[in-house]
């Protein structure tokens, strides 16, 4: 689901490092941190982005960075990711002076993310930024009333997914400018980025709503109704036939996003 996400973003990520490299200077971004780096979408579009850059790639998955690291050799970038595995948690390990940190939906799930920008805010060199991002909630794909089932489907599923990371992940959904200027930084960039594709879908689009929901049906299933979990399985089974074909499956998600610099 990782890799399409950043399929169907690509474009909104290009546009959100352009803006970083306008206010860095390319020339000027040598050492990155991205911190949570998962599948490596954020550190490899920052590696096309600032040609001069390395990246140290923190996550606490070392499947994901073994995934990350088997990507950047088949680039032809290995030389330039330094996988990092640690739990920034309860604070940013040690990986040097920083010209950028990169920290995309990983903030939400810090123990103490109030820590991890004051770390963050040590480790940047006087002029560096920090460009993170935030998504509050699951992308949307289909209509309210998609023809089978009670009317609302999504919606169901989106309230038991947002109770439960209420509870999990408390820290969703903060107002991260405050905190940001709670930890010493100005703000200089402040934007929502937001994926808006009408039908019909291209395939990764389509994909990337079969993923997404899939991961809904595993999720949240045993707190839906009878007939919900009824109309999920027929959404996804026969290899996702109605899904796929579903006349008005679209994809719409919004994240916000900041670029920040030590006050």
């Amino acid at each position: 689901m990782l890799l399409l996400d950043a399929e169907v973003t690509a474009a909104h990520l290009a546009a959100f490092t352009g803006r970083i490299a306008e206010l860095a200077g390319e020339a000027a971004v040598h050492r990155v941190v991205d911190l949570g780096s998962g599948t490596g979408t954020g550190a490899f579009a920052l590696l096309r982005r600032f040609p001069g850059a390395v990246v140290t790639a923190i996550d606490t998955d070392e499947g994901m960075l073994r995934h990350l690291t088997e990507s950047a050799a088949r680039h032809g970038v290995a030389d330039r990711i330094r996988p990092l595995h640690a739990d920034a948690g309860g604070g940013l390990p040690e990986t040097g002076e920083a010209d950028l940190v990169w920290a995309s939906s990983s903030m939400h799930h810090m123990n103490d993310p109030d820590r991890v920008l004051a770390d963050i805010h040590a480790t940047l060199r006087p002029g560096g930024l920090l460009a993170m991002i935030e998504m509050e909630s699951m992308p949307r794909f289909l209509p309210d009333d998609i023809g089978i089932g009670a009317p609302g489907l999504e919606a169901r599923c989106h309230a038991l997914a947002d109770a439960a990371k209420a509870e999990h992940l408390p820290h969703m959904g903060s107002d991260w400018p405050a905190r940001l200027r709670a930890a010493g930084f100005t703000v200089l960039d402040s934007r929502d980025l937001v994926v808006d594709l009408a039908p019909p879908l291209p395939a990764p689009a389509v994909r990337y709503a079969v993923a997404t929901l899939k991961r809904f049906r595993a999720g949240v299933a045993e707190r839906l109704s009878a007939e919900d979990r009824e109309t999920l399985d027929t959404l996804l089974a026969k290899d996702e036939h109605v899904l796929r074909h579903l006349p008005g499956l679209s994809v719409h998600s919004t994240r916000s996003a900041w670029i920040a610099t030590p006050a």
